[in-house]
Order: structure tokens, then C-alpha cells, then sequence
């Protein structure tokens, strides 16, 4: 009947759970989930499609086989590497943070550092996806895609030098492995006016995000040119006029009575342990040792470098 108060399942005392202005002040309220995000990180938005379609293929591009060229991309994968990354200005493409994922101040920062610079994708990932990217490498939720590096030609550091009118002044690296002495050799050719680094393609370290980190940014305007043959390059560089010494343990003269630095050189420096090869060092002009009377068996090859760029710079005054 009408107004029945005895029909079952009828709430007749005080309703309970949330009324109307709530929200704020029970345990499980909702809470806000701040600023919009970008376009390029809103899941089944056109822009992140196509994004994400872009960052897939720069990731799988081959590198090229010659002088000169591109390397392949590289991934930093962490929230610290990712964070020292960006505070350094390596060159980056993509920017992949996880679904859901709980930030802290290192992943704050990083968005905040890849939005400033502009021209960084920012693409939300699900961790599956980062597992596959990183080949299940512990990412911590954060990659950050670094473009391939743009080799130059070993020719071409000629060029540098002919348009600044000056003489040649190249450091050639024989068998060094370490991205690190890469940035640091990198660093001293462009304090001391050098023209550019020369790498062999295969067996040698190449301008990784490490190499960029510790040239401080100098790799942005000094030049690194890729060898397919190291020895056939600097017999092309003798033929240009160019004298190539060698930096070896037992010289046959020490590096502050050597001449010619003033004119075209190439410096080549080889690994801390092994020196120069056997085919690099017989191609050298001269061979010139650094005195060490503190009696330190080898320097590594950036510091190396960057005594006889010195030695060079003070000649050519």
C-alpha cells in the first residue's frame, strides 16, 4: 500500500555514507590530481600516439657503418643518471616516466629540466614497457632517450681549421675505451683551440651521455670525427701536410724538446695500459714521451692530452 513504512529492504532510520560537501573531510576523499599533463603524456591522445610512433623509430634506427655518420641512440636509464643528465645538457630526444609512478624530487626535477629545454618528448610509459625498452634493466620508472650523435668526417676537421685560419691542431685516440677520457680529451682540445678528436669506429669509446657529461658541454662546439681505419687516416693527414706525434712511454724524445708544434700537428694518444698499437706507432712522424719526475708510470689519456695541448698552445703564441 501507499506509504507502507513495513515493506522489506526500506531505510527508514538516518542515511549513512557521503553527503553532499564531504569530499574534503572523510579518510578516503578524493584528492586532486593536479595539472593537466601535456598532451604528448595523456594515454589514447592523438599527439601521444604519434609520439610514441616517432620515439620507436628513432630508437630502432641503424647506425651508420662509415666515417662520419650517426651513432645509435642511447638510453640513461635512472633517476640519478636521468637527473645528472639533463642538469648537464646532454643532447636528449625522449623522456619516458612510468604510469603511476610515485615521484620524488629527482623525477620532479627531470620533467621540470626536459620541459624548460624544449624539444624533449615527454611520453608516459607502462612498466612493461619500460622493461622492454631497457631490456629489463632496473629503470626505476625514468629513461631518457639520447639522440644519435652526429660523427664528422676526419677530412672535415681540416675545414675547421682552414676557415679559422689557423694550423691544424687535432688529438687522433688509439684504443681508448672510456667514454670519460673521451669527454675529458674533448674538453681539452676545445680549452686550448684545437680543432677536433678524431675516434676510431671500432674498439674505441664514442660520444656516449657520459662522454657528453664530462666534456661540460664543449662537445656541443667541438667536433668528433670517426675513423673506419685510424692508421689510413693519419697517413691522409701526413699527405695534407700534417706531422703526427705520437705520445709513448719510451719516446725517443721528451714532449718540452720537441719542435713543430707551432705548425699542422695530430697528437695521438693511446690506452693507459697498452700505449699506442703497433701499426698506429710506426705511422707516427715522432714519438715523445711526458716527463713524470714524481714517477707515475702513464697518465690516462685525458690528462695526457691535455699537457702536450698546453705544450702546443705555448709554441703557437
Amino acid at each position: 500500500m501507499p506509504g507502507n513504512s513495513q515493506r522489506p529492504n526500506r531505510r527508514t532510520s538516518n542515511k549513512k555514507g557521503a553527503q553532499v560537501g564531504s569530499g574534503g573531510q572523510r579518510r578516503k576523499a578524493l584528492k586532486g590530481k593536479g595539472p593537466t599533463p601535456p598532451a604528448e603524456m595523456r594515454t589514447g591522445h592523438a599527439k601521444k600516439r604519434a609520439a610514441d610512433a616517432k620515439a620507436r623509430r628513432e630508437a630502432t634506427r641503424p647506425a651508420a657503418r662509415r666515417g662520419g655518420g650517426r651513432s645509435t641512440a642511447e638510453l640513461v636509464i635512472g633517476r640519478n643518471p636521468v637527473a645528472e643528465a639533463l642538469r648537464a645538457g646532454v643532447p636528449a630526444k625522449t623522456l619516458y616516466v612510468q604510469q603511476f609512478l610515485e615521484s620524488d624530487d629527482r623525477v620532479t626535477e627531470s620533467i621540470k629540466l626536459a620541459m624548460e629545454r624544449g624539444g624533449v618528448n615527454l611520453l608516459e610509459a607502462s612498466k612493461a614497457e619500460l622493461d622492454r625498452l631497457t631490456g629489463a634493466l632496473h629503470h626505476q620508472g625514468i629513461v631518457l632517450q639520447v639522440p644519435p650523435y652526429e660523427y664528422a668526417h676526419p677530412d672535415d676537421l681540416l675545414g675547421v681549421a682552414h676557415d679559422a685560419g689557423q694550423a691544424p691542431l687535432i688529438v687522433a685516440l688509439d684504443g681508448v675505451t672510456d667514454p670519460r677520457n673521451l669527454g675529458a680529451v674533448v674538453r681539452s682540445v676545445a680549452a686550448f683551440g684545437g680543432h677536433g678528436v678524431v675516434v676510431p669506429e671500432r674498439r674505441a669509446a664514442g660520444m656516449t651521455a657520459g662522454a657528453w657529461k664530462t666534456s661540460a658541454g664543449t662537445a656541443a662546439r667541438t667536433p668528433v670525427a670517426r675513423a673506419t681505419n685510424l692508421t689510413r687516416t693519419l697517413q691522409a693527414y701526413q699527405k695534407a701536410g700534417l706531422t703526427v706525434v705520437g705520445l709513448a712511454a719510451d719516446g725517443e724524445s721528451d714532449l718540452p724538446e720537441l719542435g713543430g708544434l707551432d705548425g699542422p700537428v695530430v697528437i695521438v694518444v693511446g690506452s693507459e695500459g697498452k700505449g699506442l698499437s703497433r701499426l698506429v706507432g710506426e705511422t707516427c712522424d715522432v714519438r715523445v714521451r711526458i716527463p713524470m719526475p714524481g714517477g707515475a708510470e702513464s697518465l690516462n689519456a685525458g690528462v695526457a692530452a691535455g699537457v702536450v695541448l698546453y705544450e702546443a698552445t705555448r709554441h703557437r703564441r
